[in-house]
Formats: structure tokens, sequence, C-alpha cells
């Protein structure tokens, strides 16, 4: 077995490469030779009083490979000039625990282990991609930017991979913060980013427009969306009804949680938790944030990538409609598909930190 760490992801593993790794994964979910099972968090009473403690995984197999992701984190929801944001950590802050577990489907073997940060990463940027290459114009060359993390810059690198992009302007609330990766980023893409004082400067006059953030609230007035453009978002809070009446194409990638009823301690849109079995008492349930009093109708009955792809969905006409990609749904299928990609290339390489594979077998029957 293999421990592969993110330092190792980042060495061998670009967005521009994981595109055609986590396209075919999706399209093999049409003949069954993929499958996914959405995100499911469980919610426990934690230490700090103001948080909540969040177990959340997801399952998926591509390839002969079989995936569960598994993540341990203390959750808060800070209230920031009136928008809520979700803040994460493990053990302290500035650390976190995500783990993507590979098991192979031929014999069940045990194949190693994956830090789940770069690949979850690596695989929102390859799926806005993937979405920006089927939607979005061919001559869009302008990206306007919501967001400055690690999930912004994949997106813009994703982008840059399927669009001759030329420039991007970026907003984030801390000036600082996106000051950095304007600037980085123009070095690493050997384009012009600006960093921009508002969201409207970043989002009037794009082709593409990307809201990649931990906000609980929607990021993009409909009023500033023009005709032609792509846009593509990470949180389904972040676009709201008014956005979705102007966009003429409207595409979801997967299915976003499980079909589960909401009920007792079954409980949808607790964070950004899509569903969720919550514990505590009652007095302890006041620390979660409200649930939305009315959800955005995103990705309700929409089309998804396979009836695009497939030919049962139109996508983009002509160069004056607004499209969508809802970048939401399949990460079990991505992270088997895109972690079952690095295993192999890492075991290639000579990279990685090798565990005895008899550790994680037993003979006693389970």
């Amino acid at each position: 077995m293999l421990f592969v760490h993110n330092d190792v992801v980042r060495n061998i593993l670009t967005v521009k490469e994981a595109i055609p790794v986590l396209e075919r994964a999706f399209q093999d979910t049409e003949t069954g030779e993929a499958i996914d099972r959405p995100r499911l968090d469980m919610y426990m009473p934690c230490e700090p009083p103001a948080g909540y403690y969040r177990w959340g995984t997801s399952e998926g197999t591509s390839d002969g490979v079989f995936a569960i992701r598994m993540k341990s984190d203390i959750i808060s929801w800070p209230d920031r000039n009136g928008a809520r944001t979700e803040e994460k950590y493990c053990v302290k802050p500035g650390t976190w625990c995500g783990i993507v577990m590979l098991f192979s489907c031929a014999n069940g073997e045990p194949l190693g282990f994956v830090n789940d940060g770069e690949i979850s990463r690596i695989r929102v940027g390859a799926a806005a991609a993937i979405g920006a290459r089927h939607l979005a114009r061919q001559n869009a060359t302008k990206v306007g930017m919501l967001g400055s993390g690690g999930m912004a810059r994949a997106y813009l690198e994703g982008f840059c991979a399927v669009r001759p992009i030329m420039s991007c302007r970026v907003f984030s609330p801390t000036r600082k913060n996106r000051e950095v990766y304007a600037r980085e980023m123009s070095a690493a893409l050997g384009i012009e980013v600006f960093a921009v004082d508002t969201p409207e400067q970043a989002v009037r006059g794009a082709d593409l427009v990307a809201t990649c953030t931990d906000t609980m609230s929607p990021t993009i007035n409909a009023k500033w969306l023009e005709p032609g453009m792509h846009v593509t978002d990470l949180c389904e809070e972040e676009i709201d009804d008014a956005c979705l009446a102007r966009m003429d194409v409207k595409i979801r990638q997967g299915e976003g949680g499980l079909p589960l009823a909401e009920k007792g301690r079954i409980m949808r849109l607790i964070g950004h938790s899509p569903v969720a079995y919550v514990a505590g008492t009652a007095e302890q349930m006041k620390r979660l944030p409200a649930q939305p009093q009315s959800k955005p109708k995103i990705a309700q009955g929409w089309p998804n990538y396979c009836d695009l792809y497939y030919g049962r969905a139109k996508g983009r006409q002509n160069d004056q409609q607004i499209t969508f990609y809802h970048n939401f749904g399949n990460q079990g299928l991505a992270f088997a598909s895109i972690g079952g990609y690095v295993l192999k290339r890492a075991k290639k390489l000579g990279y990685g930190r090798e565990l005895p594979t008899e550790w994680f077998l037993q003979d006693v029957r389970n």
C-alpha cells in the first residue's frame, strides 16, 4: 500500500491532466461502469461552544477502483458584517484532516491512502473546466473570479486549459488575499490577473464568471450578468433565484445530496451540508446556523453532464446566451477516478510512503 501526501500530489498532477480523467469517469456513469454515492455528513457536539463536530463521507468507483473520502472537522459559522461563512479546522486552526482510502474492485485489496486537500482542489478545478469546455464561448478570454483561495486557483488553471484566457479580475473581501492571488496566478499562468475592489468590478465584462467562496449568501447580483457569459459556482448558496432566471442554459454536474426525506435527526442545508444526521441536545443544537427559509431552485429538474454530453440536452446555441454549470456532485466519483490515477502515477514514479498491506488485513471474519 501507499500513503500519498499532498506534496506528492502537487508534484505529479495538474488540473489540466485531471480533466480527461474526470470527464471519462463522468461519461462512464452512463453505462454503469462508474457510480457515485453523494456526500453525507454527521454532526456531533464538540468542545468549542460556538461550533460542532462534522464527519463527512462520499464514495464512488471508477476504472476498477473504489474510494471513500473521509473528513473530520470542527465547524463554525461566524457572522461577518451580516454575511455568514463556514469555517473549519481539525485539532487547531490552520490544520485539517481529510483522507481518501482506495481499494481494488477486483479482489478487495486496500491500495492506499491519499490526503484529500490537493485532490479536492484539483477535482473541482477540473470539473469547472469541463463545464466551461462544453458551455463557454469558444472565444472566451476574460475571467471574473470571486474568491482567492485554493479552489479559485484551480478554477483559473482549469479555464486556461480549455479556453484562450488572457486576463482575470479577482475579488475577495481581504485585500491582501486578492492581491497575492493576482500576483501569483499571473506568474504561474502567464496571463494578466488584476485585483479589484468590488465583486461587481470582477464580474462586469467577463466571459467566464466563477464564484469560489465559503459564504452562505449569494455572491452575484443578477444585474451584473451580461449576454454571452458562462457562470459556474462552488456552493449552491452563491447563486440566487434572480440569477437563475437570467440564465438561458443550466446544467448540473451530478446529484447533489442523498435523496433522504428531512425528518427528525435527518436535516438538510446545515451550513454547506446537503444532508446530515445531527446529534445533540436541543440546547446544543442552537449552535447550528439557521436553515434557509427559501432555498434557491438550483439544479431542480435540470439536465446533467451526461444529458449534455450524450445529446439529450442542448448546450450553448449562440454567443448571446448566458450559460451556467452547477459544479457540484459526483464527489465520490471524482475521488475514485483522480485518486486512482494519482496512486498509479505515484507508484510508477516511486513516490509515496509504503505501508504493509497486511496491517489492514485480518484473519477474524468481520
